[in-house]
C-alpha cells in the first residue's frame, strides 16, 4: 500500500523503466532507486489500445523483490494500464506485485466496476486521461480515487514532447481534487524533465513521471537531484 501523509503531499519522482536498458533491466532498477527514485512506474501496452507493446506482469513480479530502497523498504510499483479490456490484466499486475494500478476509463465498459476490481485485488486506484481527453468522469468516480494521472503526450512511445495544453486539464484535476476533499495524488506522465517540471508542479501536480528524461542520463543521482532542485524551489 502506498501511503501518505492526510494533510502533506511531498512531491514523488516515478521513473518509467519504459525508457531503461532491457538488457540490465533488474541493475537499472537497482540504481535508479539507489539515485532516488521514490517510486518504480510500469508503462504497460497491448498494440491494441495504444499502438505499441511493452511487458507483462512476469517483468513485475521479476522486479518486486527488488524494488526496495537502502532501507530494504519496498517502493511503490505504479502500473499505468493502456491496455484494453482493463480487469483481466489489472487483476494479474495486482498478483504479481503492483501496488496502484491506473487505467483509462474510455478503455473499461464499466468503470465504477472496474476501480471497485482493482480495490478488491488490495490496491489502490488511479484514472488515467489522454490528452483530448474530458475530466467529466470524475464527477461520478473521483471519491473511489487514489490518483489521477494526466497524459501530457499521447500514449504509446516514450520520448516525446510535452504538450503544453496538459496545464489547463492539471489545474482542472486539482481543481476537483481540492472541491472532493479526499488526499488524491495528481500525476503528470510524458514529456517531464527538470527544465519543465516547476511550471508542472505549479499547475497542480504532485508526482512526475519521467522515462528518457532519467535513463537517457549517464548519472541517474544528478538528473533526479535536478528534480528536486526544481520542485523546491
Amino acid at each position: 500500500m502506498i501511503t501518505r501523509s492526510a494533510t502533506h503531499t511531498p512531491y514523488v519522482i516515478a521513473p518509467s523503466i519504459l525508457s531503461a536498458d532491457f538488457t540490465r533491466l533488474g541493475q537499472e532498477v537497482t540504481d535508479v532507486i539507489q539515485a532516488g527514485a521514490q517510486w518504480i512506474h510500469f508503462d504497460v501496452m497491448d498494440n491494441h489500445y495504444v499502438p505499441n507493446l511493452s511487458f507483462g506482469p512476469m517483468i513485475c513480479e521479476a522486479i518486486k523483490p527488488i524494488a526496495k530502497n537502502a532501507a530494504l523498504e519496498p517502493i511503490p510499483i505504479d502500473v499505468h494500464l493502456m491496455v484494453q479490456p482493463v480487469d483481466t490484466l489489472a487483476s494479474s499486475f495486482a498478483k504479481a506485485g503492483a501496488n496502484l494500478i491506473s487505467f483509462h476509463p474510455d478503455a473499461s465498459a464499466h468503470v465504477h466496476r472496474t476501480i471497485q476490481v482493482i480495490k478488491s485485488l488490495g490496491c489502490q486506484v488511479g484514472l488515467a486521461f489522454n490528452p483530448a481527453e474530458p475530466l467529466s468522469v470524475l464527477d461520478w468516480v473521483i471519491e473511489e480515487l487514489d490518483l489521477i494521472l494526466i497524459m501530457s503526450v499521447n500514449p504509446g512511445f516514450g520520448g516525446q514532447s510535452f504538450i503544453p495544453s496538459a496545464f489547463k486539464k492539471i489545474k482542472e484535476a486539482r481543481h476537483r481534487i481540492q472541491a472532493c476533499g479526499k488526499n488524491i495524488r495528481l500525476e503528470v506522465d510524458g514529456g517531464i524533465k527538470p527544465d519543465n517540471v516547476r511550471a508542472v508542479a505549479d499547475a497542480g501536480a504532485d508526482t512526475f513521471v519521467a522515462g528518457s528524461a532519467i535513463f537517457g542520463q549517464a548519472n541517474y543521482s544528478d538528473v533526479i537531484q535536478a528534480f528536486h532542485t526544481q520542485l523546491s524551489a
